[in-house]
């Protein structure tokens, strides 16, 4: 399988490299459209190398090159069927593909492996000769084993390949998603940046022309027999046969093992108008679609057609999660759903899956503020509602003083503002951040912070559907310590308890120490040597103190 060598004659003869006429052949690009391709190479976004390099090496095809473009994780966050052909293969699409590239914008996750076998898919591999060329600068994110794909598409496939170009990744990385060329008797190479991302596809080019001359013809294949295996499905029983629109069937057989249940794996197949022939013997099936199925016992008799029917006992979900009555979907609500309490997936956004019907519990989340629904579902039902969370937005910003806002990594935490009989507030969700937001229920809340020596809160309240901007001024101003080595420093107050005690707000140690302190007077106590000094000083808000401590008389303090 070289498709690869005509995909690339472009780049090769931009770069003064000689190669010989080949055969017509079809190829499908995948390139990467995960947020991760934001990341920059020497100032410059993944994105935009992949998009440049992709103009060069495109701006001359071949007159007899079907070429196509994919892309996965360019519309959605969190979801894994982000995966969109953009140009089907066709002839002369060189131009197309470039500016297709131009217009993605990466966001979401990185389906590496459904990605490919869909581009498989749509090349007929198991028909004809196929190669797809995945350009990723990540690994799988979607819970599908990669070496395990392309062991299955090299079993099933005619003539097919994968080329992998690994663009960014570390050795380690790299070593995860090479098996996708090697299980395919495809290449992978790296890159790290623009002029190796060339580079490696044109040696991936000129090493599959030395290695092997174009491979005879293959005879025409053998007229295929009619089917013998027909399957239909449904969600309840006797209930109405699955069609093929919008039913994403996936048939899966085995063979029988000694013991009965499943043996090794025979194929795998899909839609709910599948067809096909299988030897004559005794297998074990399974229909899925979304996370309900149904397994039974199949036998293939010569000179019949089976057509065994299963029931999946599965309803259809539809939810749409929305922070207040009326808004907008909330793209990034997270949805887990249970049935008879047992963990069955979590989805992203507005949720539509088959699930197992049964008790249903699903927790619908927009950041902390979290609803339940309990659904007694019935095979066949549809549930769909809109389920509002009752959630709002708390805007939180840190100053110094009003003007002058927090750049270093402020401790927020958001905690209930009704203590219980201890005293205790609930934790409602904490980060780091001088200007950060947080999705929260309809409720009372107290911000508290911390950066060095200052901390304080901050009570504040949130309504549904509204956006409430906290500002935390801290009245605070920064000290900056400078001693004669790595001494101990530590911040107290400047007056005693009455047990003659000073508060404690921060210590380190020198040649340098720095932390932030609300407005007041405190000492600074250093011990240099064997000798402690104590000095004075006062912080003012938004402004920074120096002090430089210096050695104090051995024995003694110095005040």
């Amino acid at each position: 399988m070289r498709i690869v060598r005509n995909f690339l004659l472009g780049a090769v003869a931009a770069l003064g490299l000689a190669m010989p006429a080949l055969a017509a052949e079809r190829a499908i690009i995948v390139l990467d459209g995960s947020g991760s391709m934001w990341a920059q190479i020497e100032g410059k976004a993944r994105i935009t190398i992949a998009r440049e390099t992709l103009h060069e090496v495109l701006a001359t095809l071949p007159g007899d090159l079907e070429l196509g473009f994919m892309t996965y994780g360019h519309r959605e966050k969190g979801n894994c069927d982000d995966i969109e052909m953009l140009i089907e293969p066709a002839l002369d699409t060189g131009a197309a593909i470039a500016a297709a590239a131009d217009e993605i914008n990466p966001k979401g996750m990185t389906p590496i492996s459904d990605a490919v076998r869909l581009a498989a898919e749509d090349l007929r591999f198991t028909e004809q000769k196929a190669t797809v060329i995945l350009i990723t600068d990540g690994l799988e994110t979607c819970e599908v084993d990669p070496c395990a794909l392309a062991s299955e598409l090299e079993s099933q496939g005619i003539d097919f390949t994968t080329h992998v170009l690994g663009f960014g990744l570390s050795d380690e990385e790299g070593q995860q998603v090479a098996c996708l060329a090697e299980n395919t008797g495809g290449k992978y190479l790296s890159a790290n940046d623009g002029e190796a991302l060339v580079e490696a596809l044109t040696t991936t080019v000129a090493q599959v022309v030395q290695a092997e001359p174009e491979p005879a013809p293959e005879p025409e294949p053998e007229p295929v027999a009619e089917y013998n295996y027909k399957p239909t499905a449904s969600l309840s029983e006797g209930g109405p046969d699955l069609a093929n629109e919008g039913a994403d069937l996936v048939w899966e057989w085995h063979t029988v093992a000694a013991d009965g249940g499943k043996g090794e794996w025979v194929g795998t197949d899909y839609n709910s108008d599948f067809e096909g022939s299988l030897e004559p013997g005794d297998y074990i099936m399974t229909a899925t679609m979304g996370y309900a199925s149904s397994e039974q016992p199949v036998t293939i008799e010569a000179g019949k057609v089976a057509e065994p029917h299963f029931v999946l006992n599965g309803v259809y979900l539809k939810l749409r999660p929305l922070p207040s009555e009326g808004a907008a979907v909330d793209d990034d609500a997270t949805v887990e759903i249970r049935n008879g309490g047992e963990y069955v997936t979590t989805s992203y956004g507005e949720v539509d899956l088959v699930v197992p019907a049964g008790a249903l519990e699903v927790d619908v989340s927009i950041g902390e503020a979290k609803v339940t629904r309990s659904y007694d579902a019935k095979a066949g039902d549809t549930i769909g509602e809109d389920v509002i969370v009752g959630s709002g937005t708390a805007h939180i910003v840190s100053e110094y003083v009003a003007g002058t806002p927090v750049e270093a990594d402020i401790f927020i935490e958001v905690v209930e503002a009704k203590a219980n009989l201890e005293g205790e507030r609930k934790s409602v969700a904490y980060t780091y951040g001088g200007d950060i937001s947080f999705d929260l229920a309809e409720g009372d809340y107290v911000a508290t912070y911390k950066l060095g020596g200052a901390k304080g809160e901050v009570p504040f309240s949130v309504e549904t559907g509204e956006r409430v901007e906290v500002p935390v001024v801290m009245d605070a101003g920064i000290l900056a310590v400078t001693t004669p080595g790595d001494n101990f420093v530590e911040i107290l107050s400047a007056s005693k308890n009455l047990e003659g005690n000073r508060q404690s707000f921060d210590y380190g140690y020198g040649p340098s120490f720095q932390t932030t302190l609300a407005a007041g007077d405190y000492i600074v106590a250093a011990k240099v040597g064997d000798a402690v000094t104590e000095t004075p000083v006062t912080i003012k808000g938004g402004e920074r103190f120096e002090l430089t401590v210096e050695a104090a008389a051995a024995g003694g303090k110095k005040k």
